[in-house]
């Protein structure tokens, strides 16, 4: 009987196909997060600001995208939107387009909290001084919102990004289907997840580590306090 451990890592296939996964998983989780950042920022304002409809259209969209699972989101981006309105992307494609919804939807509601904590005599302030109302936004308290909220939205990024294993569900290359893959072939299942959860960890940790230089960096003067 063949009691070798750790046989996977003698074939430099299975190696590349994890490291492959590995940057997939991360570029595509990375690059998600600064879209649904972008889109979070808009609905969280249109929110805040109770703009008219548009506002109400935001908060059935984020109410919508919260509770429902980000499976059922991905098969919809992947193969219903695609037979609905005649259009192809990649696996990868529909992943970042997904993923980009459902981040927008969690980073918009901590976003608008933190838009609510910023004390409303700072506006009066901007009026009485003459400041105009979308100046004041983007000045002093967008930058103040961010601040306060970023260890959440760091929290909820990793979250996020643990999650997306799913995408192997519709073909993406990432770390979980390099995973599956390998287990498929070796059929050493112990060593092949415990290598995954080595490996999700280890990107977790990177990711936690570059948010906190980039607070650090961002706003020294929070820091500094």
């Amino acid at each position: 009987m063949d009691l070798r451990f750790f046989e996977i890592y003698r074939n430099p296939d299975y190696l590349l196909m994890l490291l492959q996964g590995a940057g997939m998983s991360a570029g595509l989780t990375a690059l998600s997060g600064v879209l649904g950042f972008v889109l979070a920022l808009a609905l969280a304002y249109l929110r805040h600001r109770k703009v008219p409809l548009l506002g109400h259209v935001a908060a059935a969209y984020v109410e919508f995208i919260r509770n429902t699972p980000l499976i059922v989101q991905l098969f919809f981006v992947a193969f219903g939107l695609p037979m609905l309105l005649g259009y192809q992307w990649p696996f990868w494609g529909h992943a970042i387009l997904a993923l980009t919804l459902n981040f927008s939807a969690y980073f918009s509601e901590i976003l608008r909290a933190g838009f609510t904590s910023v004390d409303d005599g700072q506006y009066e302030a901007a009026d009485a001084l003459g400041i105009p109302r979308w100046v004041m936004f983007v000045k002093v308290v967008l930058p103040q919102a961010v601040a306060r909220m970023f260890p959440s939205l760091n929290s909820q990024f990793i979250f996020l990004f643990l999650t997306t294993g799913v995408l192997s569900e519709i073909g993406v290359n990432d770390l979980t289907q390099a995973g599956l893959f390998i287990d498929s072939r070796t059929f050493r299942s112990f060593e092949v997840f415990l290598t995954l959860t080595v490996i999700y960890i280890g990107i977790s940790l990177a990711f936690k580590t570059a948010m906190t230089l980039l607070q650090k960096r961002m706003f020294r003067w929070q820091v500094a306090r």
